[in-house]
């Protein structure tokens, strides 16, 4: 509806101010209060400098040149020169039939597809996956879908943490205390690589001998010597195997590329940052000094891109990854799903990136941020001993819970259940409750992980989504329904105020998609989805469905159909299945 609107107001401005107007923005959104209509046009009272002229005058032309004919009634010009819309029931209804007999339910496919890397998720090996690795791969993995389902062309990066000194302490740890794990698969779990790579740590810190054999095991490493890079393997696959199992419980695919895929461009990188004017030596180490960035005794800051022993930073490696993914990807717009502490960095990288023309203007490099999970009492979320917490231990907590709020609910109701229908219900409402909380957050603030909060049946919460979908299933079997068969050619009729109201919000989706597409938010599609939830809700207390006289009774099957296909679509974007029955 949106997009329809402002490209008729767009012509309306043309039309009645001409050409200059031609990429004025009509600002058209959503009526803040229903009282106003359903939508509004505020661009009169941008225009009035420009123009010369009131604000009101200016909403009075454009309403004259505006072609609304069937989609809306008279518009209404209110205050300084708000235009207020109301859309005709009617229209509504044409939309609506059109939505339902679509497959992608009216969403667009975009007009320019674009090549996309997402960069997400990205654990360091040898290391488990804790809580921080959340909300980047959850996040990371709906962008992909959403923007998969626009019809671009989607690469799914892991840039998994798998090169530099740490792996030469490790490898130099195991060498004395379990040598077997360099050249024996499976030798050691990954609880145990991870005690090993503590410890391994504490005596790289204390012990300079250690320390330079760590060095050693680097240089080794870097220069390709073949027991360092089988002990380095073996160290990579195990980690990789215990990711693949979150992975696949959570149904993230993604593509690995760790930094040491980009170890072969690192130094065309240093010649690409020397031929564009960037370096300056700095105490041995090469360095970028960048507009904008200071320390905090107001010097500038420096990007160090080689260390004074040669070794390269985590920038360069991000340096080279952009020229990768330009160059052989083809990328056109560059997405990194990462904590809002890297800002500064990406800052700093993307505009090096420019000035040594490693990434045209024409390629968009984006950072994603977000804030922290904490406890429900606003802390980082930590073990008792102080850890932080596993996030397969997290996922399978949510899991549990989940189990045991199902098995009291069904002695509750005298419900007799397969365990295969407890197993799979508990699993998909644990984690698409774990999920939701997290994506129905404004990703930049932290948020307050509460079980007992996203597992509520009531409230913005997975569990209450997912429960209206059920209802619709409910009535579908109560009434004994092939979809199939609905003539989805009757005229929608509107007879109760809950229908036109559902049906109003049901023609917003295609905005919404659009819109996180562009802002990449995905708590915007979560908050349609939950009222929709509600209106849904409102709609089935007030108004029957099968005990409808026909007309209304196929009206209203269609506003329930389309209302379970656009939650099924919803929650598939956010990496949620549906449910049959709960």
């Amino acid at each position: 509806m949106i997009e329809q609107l402002r490209e008729i107001f767009s012509k309306a401005l043309v039309s009645a101010f001409g050409e200059e107007l031609a990429k004025v923005d009509p600002q058209v959104m959503p009526a803040s209060n229903p009282r106003f209509g359903d939508y509004q046009v505020n661009v009169a009272l941008s225009l009035a400098k420009q123009l010369q002229q009131n604000p009101r005058t200016i909403a009075q032309t454009i309403v004259q040149h505006a072609q609304l004919d069937g989609i809306c009634y008279p518009p209404e010009i209110a205050g300084p020169g708000f235009i207020n819309l109301t859309i005709k029931p009617e229209y509504i209804a044409q939309k609506i039939q059109a939505m339902a007999k679509d497959e992608r339910l009216g969403v667009e496919k975009a007009k320019k597809p674009q090549k996309v890397v997402v960069d997400f998720s990205s654990p360091n090996i040898a290391k488990e996956m804790h809580v921080g690795h959340l909300r980047s791969t959850i996040i990371g993995d709906c962008i992909a879908r959403l923007l998969e389902f626009r019809g671009h062309d989607v690469l799914r990066l892991n840039h998994v943490g798998d090169w530099g000194t740490q792996f030469g302490m490790l490898i130099a740890y195991l060498r004395e205390e379990k040598p077997e794990a360099l050249t024996t698969a499976n030798a050691v779990d990954l609880g145990d690589l991870v005690t090993l790579y503590k410890q391994a740590k504490i005596k790289f810190d204390q012990d300079e001998e250690f320390r330079e054999k760590a060095r050693q095991e680097v240089v080794k490493l870097q220069n390709h010597d073949p027991e360092s890079l089988k002990a380095w393997q073996l160290l990579c696959e195990q980690s990789r195997r215990e990711f693949e199992k979150i992975y696949q419980l959570l149904d993230i695919k993604l593509i690995e590329r760790g930094e040491s895929f980009y170890n072969p461009w690192l130094p065309e990188v240093i010649k690409d940052l020397e031929a564009a004017g960037l370096l300056t030596e700095d105490q041995g180490a090469k360095c970028v000094f960048l507009e904008g960035f200071v320390n905090k005794e107001g010097k500038p800051l420096p990007l160090i891109v080689q260390k004074s022993d040669g070794g390269y930073n985590y920038a360069t490696t991000d340096l080279a990854a952009i020229k990768y993914r330009v160059n052989y990807d083809k990328a056109e717009r560059i997405i990194y799903v990462t904590d809002a502490g890297q800002a500064n960095h990406f800052a700093q990288v993307f505009q090096a990136a420019r000035r040594a023309n490693l990434a045209p203007e024409n390629v968009e490099l984006v950072h994603v941020p977000f804030g922290l999970v904490l406890s429900e009492e606003g802390k980082k979320i930590k073990t008792r001993e102080g850890e932080s917490v596993k996030l397969k231990d997290l996922l399978y907590e949510a899991i549990n819970r989940a189990r045991k709020d199902l098995e009291n609910r069904l002695a509750e109701e005298g419900r007799q259940e397969s365990e295969e229908f407890i197993s799979h219900v508990s699993k998909v409402i644990g984690l698409s409750a774990v999920k939701y909380a997290d994506l129905s957050q404004n990703r930049t603030t932290d948020y307050r992980f509460s079980y007992d909060k996203m597992l509520a049946l009531q409230g913005n919460t997975a569990p209450y989504l997912l429960y209206a979908y059920v209802r619709v299933q409910g009535i579908i079997r109560k009434g004994n329904i092939n979809l199939d068969e609905l003539n989805f050619e009757q005229p929608i009729v509107f007879t109760e105020s809950a229908e036109l109201t559902l049906a109003k919000h049901l023609i917003q989706l295609n905005d919404i998609i659009q819109e996180v597409e562009r802002d990449l938010m995905p708590n915007r599609l979560c908050s349609y989805l939950f009222e929709l939830s509600q209106k849904f809700n409102q709609f089935y207390d007030q108004c029957p469905i099968l005990q409808a006289e026909e007309r209304v009774k196929i009206s209203r099957l269609i506003l329930a159909s389309l209302t379970a296909k656009t939650l099924k679509l919803g929650l598939s974007l956010l990496g949620i299945p549906v449910l049959e029955r709960m």
